[in-house]
């Protein structure tokens, strides 16, 4: 298998054959999205359930999907995704059985855990579609896969592969989409142009409680060190030093409770002000082009840029590189190392380092209960 970013693969760095020992299956877990109109609602049901948001906010939201058919881009991204994992594991000489289930929608999670349990699946290796720590994109998958194992006679083991937001491959994949779009700006755009970084807004007592106990405000930190890394690389490779700062979309909280911010249309209105020539979209906080990137940002940012006469360009999303799928067998093939007692390298970028393979205990606090959760280090 080749090095992604200059990095050993774990193969390379311990001189061994392909071995996903203890591994038996890999689960792609996933959010999910509506595939038809009708769909839509029932899955904002489900994404919003016991939160009491009134139906009528729920068609409100609606309207985005209905604006692309009824449906969300997402589970035609996983379905590619899938099928890059399994070419990726078929090149290194693995027979991997790989499944997906999902958190909001078919296919979900808990008939996944059903399937494998059928074909006599033991352990699991699970790779979550989301790459910070937070509650609501991490803890929540945890709990969700507690909740698919639950009841399920012979259900398999399962193991969460650790976060990969600085991982080589994240990391080059963004870096170079970035530069791309960079290069599709109108020429006397680029050299004043800003790099505007987007993740999804959560409420600041979610950000404030993600991660360990000791430890506050990993979800934004982590997104600052991926900016800061690939504004770095950006300007070794163009010799031009762009301005950057992180931005959120998606709020979808009450007004009264504190979200991260600026909203990402509030800043392009405070970069065309100040005289920005231009600017690169770049949705470092998503693997794929789904909901919250094609409506929030190619319909509503990129709407905002034209209305400013802002020159602008959404930079692709990583999860359909070909080194994305690379980087996930190589995870799974770390990960089983560990598991195996091997020594292997934790590649990573940045300031942070390699991230946990076990979430510590109270990690990324529950907002609202002390739900039970699976891939937890003992306490």
């Amino acid at each position: 298998m080749s090095t992604l970013g200059g990095v050993d693969s774990p193969l390379e760095s311990t001189g061994q054959s392909p071995d996903v020992t203890p591994y038996d299956a890999l689960l792609l877990v996933s959010f999910g999205g509506p595939e038809k109109q009708e769909d839509v609602v029932p899955f904002l049901e489900n994404v919003t359930a016991g939160r009491g948001i009134p139906r009528e906010r729920l068609e409100e939201v609606g309207e985005h999907y209905r604006l692309f058919g009824g449906r969300s881009p997402i589970n035609d991204l996983n379905r590619d995704l899938l099928a890059a994992i399994r070419e990726e594991l078929s090149r290194a000489g693995l027979d991997l059985p790989v499944y997906w289930g999902n958190r909001n929608w078919d296919p979900y999670l808990r008939d996944a855990v059903e399937h494998m349990s059928a074909d006599g699946v033991r352990r699991a290796a699970c790779f979550v579609t989301s790459a910070y720590s937070s509650w609501s994109s991490c803890r929540q998958y945890r709990e969700n896969l507690y909740d698919a194992v639950d009841g399920v006679e012979g259900a398999p083991a399962l193991d969460k592969l650790r976060h990969y937001f600085n991982h080589p491959a994240f990391v080059a994949a963004n870096t170079d989409a970035v530069i791309a779009s960079l290069e599709a700006l109108p020429e006397d755009a680029r050299a004043g142009a800003h790099l505007v970084f987007v993740t999804h807004s959560i409420p600041e007592s979610m950000n404030a409680q993600s991660g360990p106990p000791q430890t506050e405000g990993n979800y934004v930190a982590q997104h600052l060190d991926l900016a800061a890394e690939i504004t770095h690389r950006v300007t070794e490779a163009t010799g031009v030093e762009h301005p950057h700062a992180l931005v959120y979309c998606s709020r979808s909280g009450p007004p009264q409770v504190p979200w991260l911010e600026p909203d990402v249309n509030e800043h392009l209105e405070s970069l065309a002000k100040s005289g920005a020539t231009g600017v690169v979209i770049a949705p470092i906080g998503f693997v794929s082009d789904h909901m919250e990137v094609v409506y929030d940002l190619d319909t509503e940012a990129l709407e905002t840029a034209r209305e400013l006469e802002l020159p602008a360009q959404r930079a692709a999303t990583a999860g359909t590189d070909p080194r994305f799928a690379a980087m996930v067998v190589e995870l799974l093939l770390e990960r089983a190392a560990v598991e195996r007692g091997v020594p292997v390298d934790r590649p990573s970028c940045g300031s942070i380092g390699a991230m946990w393979d076990r979430c510590p205990v109270d990690c990324c606090k529950n907002p609202r209960s002390d739900h039970p959760t699976l891939c937890e280090a003992p306490a």
